[in-house]
């Protein structure tokens, strides 16, 4: 008998725009409240900059600004996800993360060629859960390697 995928996936939901998005609950590290962001200068434009977390510096990328979606002013829900990207830990905005969820292997759906206005690399598929509709970030393909030098140069 074939073995067919048949785990749950984990996923982290949260918002960007009234749009949900998952990221695997493994590749995350924590989620926090918004905090003070020192910039760091000759960075790109979606590099918010560093928080000290716990004792290490940690850079912070607005995803707004990296899927091109207006900025918008932070509230008293906005978070920042911790994520592993590369060995790195990595901090993005986002408008609120509010849900940790199971999604069934038959829910994933391969990503449609247009998924609103994120580059269709950024996404690994969608999963439709009920009224839900999903988009699961690809972690590793939301900074390129030149960004990942980037934000490394920015840690030391």
């Amino acid at each position: 008998m074939n073995e067919v995928q048949t785990q749950e996936e984990k996923v982290i939901v949260f918002q960007l725009n009234e749009e949900e998005y998952g990221v695997p609950v493994q590749q995350v590290g924590s989620i926090e409240r918004m905090q003070h962001i020192t910039r760091v200068p000759q960075t790109s434009d979606f590099v918010k900059g560093v928080i000290n977390l716990r004792g290490v510096v940690t850079p912070i990328i607005d995803l707004r600004a990296r899927f091109n979606l207006e900025e918008r002013e932070h509230s008293h829900s906005t978070r920042i996800i911790i994520t592993h990207i590369e060995d790195m830990a990595v901090g993005l905005i986002v408008d609120e993360a509010n849900d940790v969820i199971d999604i069934p292997p038959e829910a994933i759906e391969p990503a449609p060629e247009v998924v609103g206005t994120v580059h269709v690399e950024y996404i690994r598929g969608v999963a439709k859960l009920d009224k839900r509709l999903l988009i699961l970030l690809n972690l590793p393909k939301v900074l390129s390697a030149d960004e990942v030098d980037e934000l490394k140069s920015i840690e030391r």
